[in-house]
C-alpha cells in the first residue's frame, strides 16, 4: 500500500523578493553586500517598500527541494507557517500550482506577517538577502497534523527550523510519527552557526529520530568539532545509518550503513549557486524515494544541483527527469 505522500518537507516559508540595485543603493540603505542578514519587521518593512520592480517567489530551503521533487513527478506536501495575508496567500498558491501541497491554511488574525527574505542583486551578480523571519519561525507541534506525517514515505526537516523550542518539538512530532507508520525521516542542517546554537540537541536528534542526514563539509564539521572532515564524517555515520556530504566542487561522499561512496563531480562556475544544495536533496531524495541505490541517488542529487546552478534562481528549470534520463541514472 503506497502512501499518500512520497516526500513531505517541514521548514521556513518564505517569500523571496529579489530586485536588482546598484552598489550604491546597498551602501545608501547600510546593506552589507553578499552575505545573509536577519532583519527586524520595520527594517524589513522599509526595506521591502524601497525595491524597484521586485519579483517574487516562494522561497525557503525546504520548499526549494519540494519544487525540485515536483519538477520529478513526485508526490510532495509541505508543513509551514504562513499569515492570511497577500505574501501568506501567494506563497500557499504558488506552492500548489508547483504540485506540492499545502496542508497548513494561511494564519487569520493579529499574528505576525508571512517571513519574506528581500534580497538584492548586484550588476556583478553578487546576492545580499535581508531575512525578516515572521510567522514561519512561530512553526509548533500543533502545526504538525498526525494524518500528513504519518502518510509520507520520507520527511525532510530544515534544520534553521532547530532555533525554536517549538520548532524542535514539530520535528520530534513529525519525525516520531512518520517512522512509527514505517517511514524514513532525516534533516538538512542548514546552517554551521545553527548547530553552534545546539550542538547538543542536533547530535541527540540525529542519532536518536533521523534515518538520514544531509550537510555540506562546513555543517558536518560544525556537530562533532574534530577540525578533520574524515574524522567528522565517520563520527556522524556512527550514530546515523546515512550521512550525505556535499563538497562542492570535491564532489558528495556517502557513507551508508558503513559502505563509502564518493561521488565526483564536474567542477564548473557557478552563474548563480543559490539552491545547489536544496536541488541536490531533491535528486538525492528522489532516488531513495523511488527505491534506487545510494550511489545513483547521490549521482541523481549531483544532476539536479548541476541544473539549478547553471541559471539565475534556486529552483529547476530543466526537466530532471530528462537529464537523469541522458545522464543513463533511469
Amino acid at each position: 500500500m503506497s502512501k499518500k505522500y512520497q516526500v513531505v518537507g517541514i521548514g521556513n516559508a518564505v517569500v523571496d523578493v529579489i530586485a536588482r540595485a546598484e552598489d550604491t543603493f546597498l551602501d545608501l540603505m547600510g546593506i552589507q553586500k553578499g552575505i545573509m542578514q536577519l532583519v527586524e519587521r520595520e527594517r524589513g518593512e522599509t526595506l521591502y517598500a524601497a525595491m524597484k520592480e521586485r519579483v517574487q517567489t516562494p522561497g525557503g530551503s525546504v520548499a526549494n527541494t519540494l519544487a525540485g521533487l515536483g519538477n520529478l513527478g513526485l508526490r510532495t506536501a509541505f508543513i509551514g507557517r504562513v499569515h492570511d495575508d497577500a505574501l501568506g496567500r501567494f506563497y500557499a498558491d504558488a506552492m500548489e500550482e508547483d504540485g506540492t501541497d499545502f496542508v497548513n491554511a494561511p494564519v487569520p488574525g493579529g499574528e505576525l506577517p508571512t517571513s519574506r527574505s528581500m534580497i538584492f542583486v548586484s550588476p556583478d551578480g553578487e546576492r545580499s538577502m535581508n531575512t525578516y523571519l515572521g510567522i514561519s519561525a512561530e512553526l509548533g507541534p500543533e502545526d504538525v497534523s498526525e494524518d500528513v506525517a504519518a502518510e509520507a514515505e520520507v520527511v525532510f526537516l530544515e534544520g534553521y527550523l532547530f532555533d525554536k523550542d517549538k520548532g524542535k518539538d514539530a520535528f520530534i512530532r513529525t519525525a516520531r510519527t512518520c517512522r512509527a507508520a514505517g517511514g524514513k525521516a532525516g534533516i538538512a542542517i542548514s546552517d554551521p552557526f545553527c548547530v553552534e546554537r545546539h550542538r547538543d540537541d542536533f547530535l541527540s536528534l540525529i542519532e536518536n529520530e533521523m534515518d538520514y542526514v544531509i550537510g555540506n563539509e562546513a555543517e558536518i564539521m560544525s556537530l562533532y568539532q574534530n577540525n578533520d572532515l574524515e574524522a567528522d564524517l565517520a563520527a556522524v555515520a556512527a550514530i546515523c545509518p546515512l550521512v550525505v556530504c556535499t563538497r562542492s566542487g570535491d564532489g558528495v561522499s556517502i557513507i551508508h550503513e558503513g559502505a563509502r561512496y564518493d561521488i565526483p563531480v564536474e567542477k564548473v562556475v557557478p552563474v548563480d549557486a543559490t539552491g545547489a544544495g536544496d536541488q541536490f536533496a531533491a535528486g538525492f531524495l528522489y532516488g531513495l524515494a523511488t527505491g534506487h541505490d545510494i550511489d545513483t541517488a547521490g549521482r541523481m542529487g549531483c544532476v539536479a544541483a548541476a541544473e539549478v546552478i547553471s541559471h539565475i534562481g534556486p529552483r529547476p528549470e530543466a526537466d530532471l527527469q530528462d537529464l537523469f534520463k541522458t545522464a543513463g541514472l533511469i
